[in-house]
């Protein structure tokens, strides 16, 4: 038996709820024919970076399992017959990491980048400059 990584998308219209019962489903199935479930993490609703089946969303569910070559083949044949799966992908790793993934690990806020770094000015600065003047008399009296 090999370790194995599988993430799988399901549509944007099930509930969670009916995303957890088809994760438990997938589980069932492999448990049954010997697999061993590791980890199992849900991502929840992301976009998805272009349209699949008319979904702009899709709920992500991550598995890592110990399982035999069989077992991976009728899971995958399950998500493919399945209308709720959009998309699959199983690969086979290593190790399975017990810390929670990257999609779960909580980005702080500063990282994002502001396209101007510059403080703001307060609209009572701006009036005070040149209130009423024109643009001309402004940089003349800032001489």
């Amino acid at each position: 038996m090999a370790l194995y990584e599988n993430v799988f998308i399901a549509r944007q219209d099930m509930s969670p709820a009916q995303v957890e019962n088809l994760a438990d489903e997938y589980v069932s199935v492999m448990e049954s024919l010997g697999g061993k479930l590791e980890k199992r993490e849900h991502w929840g609703l992301k976009t998805l970076a272009y349209r699949i089946k008319k979904n702009r969303k899709g709920h992500y569910v991550l598995f890592n399992f110990d399982a035999s070559g069989d077992a991976v083949a009728e899971l995958e044949r399950r998500m493919r017959l399945s209308e709720d799966v959009l998309r699959y992908l199983t690969v086979r790793i290593e190790e399975v990491d017990e810390r929670p993934s990257v999609m779960l690990q909580a980005r702080p806020r500063d990282d994002r980048g502001r396209r101007d770094m510059r403080p703001r000015r307060d609209a009572g600065e701006r009036k005070e400059e040149g209130a009423g003047q024109p643009a001309a008399a402004v940089s003349e009296a800032a001489q």
